[in-house]
């Protein structure tokens, strides 16, 4: 308990010392509002890159196709079925078919989204993972089809995209910042940055999504109850502080996100894969999981857990100092010449001090380690820009094993894909395009395993781990499903009860 105390921010000690609510609490009305730590940028399904505005679109926009636990395609707006190889035909079921504005969504609705996605003046981030249809066309109001340059049986998983209106989209309208879907929730009003309203078109029940960056203000206006429900972005501290609290509810389950060192493989440096090896064999993952994290996450070796579809059984790189003392050596780095890095890092206090351990765990086997942080905005950009040496990040909410092209393959670099590191394998670009064009599930599985086995090998990223969801509410709030990527779709069941279970 001690350990926990110690690292709690002088805010939160302030609010301990008012005792009680900690002052006057906001009096209820009809809105729920989530804090997060971050707003989102783009509320445009086709452009939208950040994990918030995914998060959000998942609740504005219906989709085609939707994924199961394991990452496997599930029916979501539509059926589909292969009439050949390169021909899917989808038919639209009854769910979701209607828009916030009350027009029925429509095959030509689907096609133009689609359509739209493909038209490189766009610049959609999709267009890389759907490049293979060549033509989208409907066949009446209910049915859609779609001929691929090749075959790939696992085509209807890369279909979880919103579906926007077709008349909205010949008309230009503005959907990042004025959305228009048939998802279970519709826009009311973004009136500032930080601060998005939306209904649940079920029942009317309002929602505000508030982002407030400092996750001891977001904990104190919980407490406050100037927010009712949080979930992820607090230190395992402030968690720890939220269980011992008897006007909140602390609720966690495992995660699948995965956290990793990013490098860029033009710099002189951290293109050595000697230097890449001695980074990994210096940190000591499971020391951070238990001291920093306190147990709240498991350790990572590949972006899959072992028990999605294509999740292979490695182990991560293991903590050997010495071995990585020896790599640096052969790499012409010693004490005479000792290897200096810069990382970069949102300023985030809890990434910060991850930042600062594994900064300590490298200064121990000779790397010098600058840390650099920035506010989220700016490091996300510098990270899409590619001006960096190292990097942390966390790949959300990613469930199907394109993300290997979309991150990994040689004709992905940005702005045609997300390989910021300019990761180049001629075996793993070679064992993609053999798993796309393979029609077998269970070889196509054996396939992308051996890719995580060769980006294992050649540390494009160093894994980390996959950090527990946490979702902490008002003791008066019930129903929330909380998934193991940390979307927000638990807010289309969520409700204030009438009076708040004991705690």
């Amino acid at each position: 308990m001690r350990r926990v105390l110690a690292f709690l921010p002088p805010l939160i000690w302030a609010l301990l010392a008012m005792g009680g609510c900690g002052g006057p609490v906001a009096p209820p009305d009809d809105v729920l509002r989530l804090g997060l730590a971050s707003g989102p940028r783009n509320l445009d399904p086709r452009l939208a890159t950040d994990a918030t505005s995914e998060r959000v679109n998942r609740l504005l926009y219906a989709r085609l196709v939707e994924l199961d636990e394991r990452g496997l395609p599930q029916p979501g707006l539509a059926t589909w079925e292969p009439i050949t190889p390169t021909h899917y035909r989808f038919t639209l079921g009854a769910a979701g078919r209607t828009f916030a504005d009350g027009l029925r969504l429509v095959a030509e609705d689907v096609v133009a989204t689609f359509e739209s996605i493909l038209d490189p003046a766009m610049g959609s981030p999709h267009r890389a993972t759907l490049g293979l249809i060549e033509t989208v066309a409907s066949d009446g109001p209910e049915r859609i089809d779609f001929h691929l340059s090749a075959p790939d049986p696992l085509f209807p998983a890369y279909l979880g995209i919103g579906i926007l209106p077709a008349a909205g989209i010949a008309a230009g309208h503005p959907f990042q910042r004025a959305p228009l879907g048939s998802g279970p929730f519709r826009f009311v009003a973004w009136p500032e940055p930080g601060r998005l309203r939306l209904a649940r078109r079920a029942d009317g029940q309002r929602f505000e999504l508030v982002a407030v960056r400092d996750p001891s203000v977001r904990v104190m206006k919980l407490l406050r109850g100037e927010i009712d429900m949080l979930q992820n972005d607090l230190s395992p501290e402030l968690v720890g502080l939220l269980r011992g609290r008897a006007e909140v509810q602390v609720r966690r389950r495992d995660g699948v996100n995965f956290s990793y060192l990013g490098f860029n493989l033009e710099d002189p440096a951290t293109r050595q894969l000697a230097v890449r090896e001695a980074i990994a064999q210096a940190i000591d993952r499971d020391a951070i999981i238990r001291y920093l994290f306190q147990g709240a996450a498991r350790p990572a070796a590949a972006i899959f857990p072992p028990e999605h579809w294509v999740g292979a059984a490695l182990s991560p790189p293991a903590y050997d100092p010495a071995a990585a003392r020896a790599q640096l050596a052969a790499a012409g780095f010693g004490p005479s010449n000792p290897l200096r890095l810069v990382y970069k890092s949102s300023s985030d206090p809890f990434r910060l001090r991850l930042a600062a351990v594994l900064q300590a765990q490298l200064a121990a086997v000779g790397i010098e380690l600058e840390i650099r942080s920035y506010d989220w905005g700016t490091f996300f950009g510098d990270v899409q820009a590619g001006r960096f040496q190292l990097y942390g990040l966390t790949w959300v909410g990613v469930r199907i094993p394109d993300i290997f092209r979309y991150a990994f393959h040689s004709a992905s670099l940005p702005p045609d894909g997300a390989n910021r590191g300019r990761y180049r394998s001629a075996r793993v670009d070679d064992l993609i395009e053999r798993a796309r064009g393979e029609p077998d599930l269970a070889v196509q599985a054996d396939l992308y395993r051996a890719i995580q086995r060769q980006l294992l090998a050649d540390l494009p990223y160093i894994p980390l781990w996959y950090e527990d969801q946490v979702f902490v509410a008002r003791r008066d709030i019930e129903g929330y499903r909380l998934a193991a990527d940390g979307n927000l779709d638990g807010l289309a069941r969520v409700a204030r009860c009438a009076a708040p279970a004991a705690p």
